[in-house]
């Protein structure tokens, strides 16, 4: 059966990575987070004092940085920064703090585009960020656009942080949640937006199973759509 490309966008805490990665394993298909790609990125740049308004010293660091994705025992992806297993790290409060700024910069979001695409060459993946469908994958078969309440997206963000022994204010996170919101909006490089053929999921009153299945759906339909197209022709 033919292979699609799934592109999963939407705001942050809204469940992309959680729904991307059960409807990867679902379909059978390779996973790929972008958001850790970036979240990576900003780890190196923090631990190397990388100064964001220094175009040069930016471009020289991308070429100093190789991010690659493993599933652990536990089948779960791990993000790797150069080697090492920075999956922990990377999901940290300081890092979230920086993200935006980090992923806003031209020269770093065309490096990681250029991974991106890469490794969705061969299809058969689902991929979720922020500009999957309008700018890393615009002829994706199917993209959807996840959003969801700022209060119910804190509440999932403070129990994530929780289950990993970090004790954040809820205030604090939809702060945060609200800053990286309007950035991710407003830059000017590949801003956050709902591509005209994606399909909305408020995932507000959703569970994640309900999320799952319901993206499975339109995917397996898709799939099957595409299938017709091919025999036909």
């Amino acid at each position: 059966m033919k292979k699609i490309i799934l592109a999963i966008d939407g705001y942050s805490a809204c469940g992309k990575s959680s729904t991307a990665k059960a409807v990867a394993a679902e379909l059978g298909y390779t996973y790929i987070d972008s958001g850790a790609m970036y979240r990576a990125v900003t780890l190196y740049f923090q631990q190397h004092h990388i100064s964001l308004t220094n175009e040069k010293e930016v471009e020289n660091a991308l070429q100093k940085i190789d991010i690659t994705f493993q599933n652990n025992k536990d089948k779960v992806t791990d993000t790797f920064l150069n080697g090492l297993n920075v999956e922990g790290e990377i999901r940290k409060m300081y890092i979230s703090e920086n993200v935006s700024q980090v992923s806003a910069l031209e020269s770093v979001r065309e490096a990681m585009v250029a991974q991106q695409r890469k490794l969705g060459k061969k299809s058969g993946v689902v991929m979720d960020g922020r500009d999957i469908g309008t700018v890393v994958f615009p002829d994706a078969e199917l993209k959807i656009f996840m959003e969801a309440d700022v209060y119910v997206r804190a509440g999932r963000r403070q129990k994530e942080l929780m289950e990993k022994g970090q004790l954040v204010d809820l205030a604090e996170i939809i702060s945060n949640l609200e800053k990286r919101d309007k950035i991710d909006s407003s830059r000017e490089v590949s801003p956050l937006r709902k591509a005209d053929d994606a399909v909305e999921v408020d995932s507000s009153f959703l569970t994640l199973e309900e999320q799952v299945d319901h993206i499975v759906r339109l995917a397996l339909g898709k799939i099957l759509e595409e299938k017709k197209e091919t025999i036909s022709a």
